[in-house]
Parts: C-alpha cells; sequence; structure tokens
C-alpha cells in the first residue's frame, strides 16, 4: 500500500468511488490500478465503508430524461403536527428525500412520478397536501438546472470556498438527451438502480439474470450515458457518517435578467453540489437555489459567503435540515407507483 494509511486510502477511495465506477468487467481492479493498491485491498475496503459511510453503489439516472416528473416540494404544517404529516407524505414511494428545515415552509421534499402516472406530478402533490393536511404547500419545480451532483472532498485538501469545477451535469445534457426509452432499457435500468455486489465481478449475476452477456449490459450502461439518460454510475455517501453533518439549502433572490449567469457561476463552486432555478410565489422570493455539505455550519455558511462575495447578490437565507424524515433514491419502473395510486384512487372515489 505504499505510504498510505488506511484511513488515506479510504478518503482517496471515496472520492474515486463519487467520481463514478467504470462500466468494464472488474471495476475495482481499475479503480485498485489508479490507487496503486490490488484489487482484494480495494474490495475489503468498499466492504468495510459499506458498513457505515457509503450508502449504496448503483446508477444514478436523470428523472426528467427518463420521463418522469419530478419536483421539489415546500410546505407548511404546524409544528405539533410535522412528524405526523410527513410520515404521510414518505408513505408516497416517488418522495425521495424529505426533511425539516429551519422556516415557516417547515418540511420540504421531492418528488417524482412516472411517465405512466394516473394522476399526474400536479395532482399527486395537490392530494399529498390534502392527506397530510397542511396549511400551504408549493410546487417548486426545476425551471433550469445549472448542476447536480454530489461529489464530497474525503480528503480535506480543498478549500470549499475557492475550489471551483466545469458543472459536470447541466442543463445542455438533458436538452440533448435521448428520451426514448425501450423495453430492454427498462429491464436494464431495473438492474442498474440495485446496489452492486462487493465481489470481483459483480456485473456478472445481473447479466444473468436479464439472459444476456455481461459485455452487453456493460454497453447498455455505455450508451445509457452517452445518451444523458444516467448521469454515472457511483456510490452516494451517507453524509453525515462520512463527517458531512450540516447540509445547507442557500436561497437566493436573484433578479430575472441576472440569472442565467449568477447561475452558472454558483454552480461553478464545487462545493455545490446541486444548483437550479426555481419559481417565486408572493410569499417567496427566492428562485435560486444552491446545495452545500459541510462538516460544520460554519464550513457550509463560509462556501455561502464567498458565493454571496463573488456574485454580488446578498439577498439569501440558508435553510438547514433540523430531522430528516426520508432519504432514498428513485426506483425506476417498478410496480409500487401504481399500487399506491390506485390505493389513494379508489379510497377518494375517483375513476381507478
Amino acid at each position: 500500500m505504499g505510504k498510505m494509511t488506511i484511513e488515506e486510502l479510504d478518503q482517496e477511495l471515496l472520492n474515486l468511488l463519487q467520481a463514478g465506477l467504470e462500466f468494464v468487467p472488474r471495476p475495482f481492479l481499475t479503480i485498485a490500478e489508479k490507487l496503486g493498491v490490488d484489487e482484494e485491498t480495494v474490495l475489503q475496503r468498499v466492504q468495510e465503508l459499506k458498513k457505515d459511510k457509503i450508502r449504496q453503489i448503483s446508477a444514478i439516472f436523470d428523472t426528467r430524461t427518463l420521463g418522469y416528473k419530478s419536483s421539489l416540494v415546500a410546505a407548511k404544517i404546524p409544528a405539533d403536527r410535522l412528524d405526523e404529516a410527513a410520515q404521510i407524505i414518505n408513505q408516497h414511494p416517488g418522495v425521495t428525500h424529505n426533511y425539516k428545515r429551519n422556516h415557516d415552509f417547515n418540511l420540504w421534499f421531492t418528488i417524482a412520478v412516472p411517465p405512466n402516472s394516473k394522476l399526474g406530478l400536479e395532482k399527486t402533490v395537490e392530494l399529498l397536501g390534502e392527506l397530510a393536511e397542511v396549511e400551504v404547500i408549493r410546487l417548486m419545480p426545476t425551471l433550469k438546472l445549472f448542476k447536480i451532483g454530489v461529489q464530497l472532498d474525503m480528503t480535506g485538501k480543498e478549500d470549499g470556498t475557492k475550489a471551483k469545477a466545469k458543472p459536470t451535469y447541466n442543463e445542455e445534457d438533458r436538452k440533448n438527451a435521448d428520451k426514448d426509452i425501450t423495453d430492454f432499457d427498462i429491464q436494464v435500468i431495473r438492474e442498474l438502480q440495485k446496489d452492486l455486489p462487493i465481489v470481483s465481478r459483480p456485473f456478472d449475476s445481473w447479466a444473468d439474470d436479464l439472459g444476456i452477456t455481461t459485455e452487453e449490459l456493460l454497453e447498455a450502461g455505455r450508451k445509457m450515458i452517452e445518451r444523458k439518460q444516467m448521469r454515472r454510475f457511483s456510490a452516494v455517501l451517507n453524509h453525515r457518517k462520512a463527517g458531512f453533518r450540516f447540509n445547507g439549502m442557500g436561497v437566493w433572490a436573484v433578479p430575472k435578467d441576472q440569472a442565467d449567469d449568477t447561475g452558472q457561476l454558483m454552480g461553478s463552486f464545487k462545493a455545490v453540489s446541486h444548483c437550479y432555478l426555481r419559481p417565486t410565489y408572493p410569499d417567496w422570493p427566492y428562485n435560486i437555489f444552491t446545495m452545500v455539505h459541510g462538516r460544520s455550519m460554519e464550513e457550509c455558511e463560509n462556501i455561502l459567503q464567498a458565493i454571496e462575495d463573488e456574485t454580488g447578490v446578498t439577498e439569501r437565507i440558508t435553510l438547514y435540515s433540523t430531522k430528516e424524515y426520508k432519504k432514498t433514491r428513485v426506483s425506476y419502473f417498478t410496480p409500487e407507483m401504481d399500487v399506491w395510486e390506485d390505493k389513494i384512487m379508489k379510497e377518494r372515489g375517483m375513476n381507478v
């Protein structure tokens, strides 16, 4: 292992796993070669890291390119009913992230519905608001994507207030994406969204399940990345267990005519994992959302201050998550959505 300690190896390994695994028969060997260690060492360390720091290693698909409709949603709920309301909303299989945040809009969740949804996105959110008895519910869909892709620096070598990076996935990619999804693609998506086995040849068993060769599966994965349907195949970390205990959603009131340039500049900060243009409302003036992750609140605030200094935008607030109700991944083309919709529609006397 040369001069690297186990801790240093793990940090470098986590950075590489977040950047993405290659679609090759032995992806952990490729990573081992980059690190100058043997494949067995990488497999052992990844197994160990899966116990706490790594949530999942799988395909990260682009929801919209797969034909799904999705949105961030903000709700105002009486504090004494917040937990109960969150649990009701969590029952929808398309709700992936759900947090209590320090604002009058105190519940924030993301939701995605498939192209064959009987209710559609707006009606689903309206029904969830009724079921959870919220005071106000606001759809905050993405009007423009400036950047998406969480990649936390585990080595601690980067200065989050200065490190810049070209966004790895943005609106141009979505515009140019191939949106045709075949039945074969759906079968491949169902396999690649599973958690990768930590073995030397992890794709073999998935290919067997599909009745195709490993190379055919790998080629299908590579094509999905080329077509921008998949952003990457990579590790998602348990942020808190990986040391990033704070996530700050910095929201900014940016003049409309400056939104494009400002959003791109904000997205260029490496410490910003998500940057979007979203709609405003009479009670919500903030149109650009930047998500930052930090080891402390101070680290998040320093990054947001650096963004403020560089852009000159001063009208902002930061919403910190104070409770996590749900954090998972969208499961694409699975039956749970139909089951939920049919149940709700039946209960409400709607035509199924």
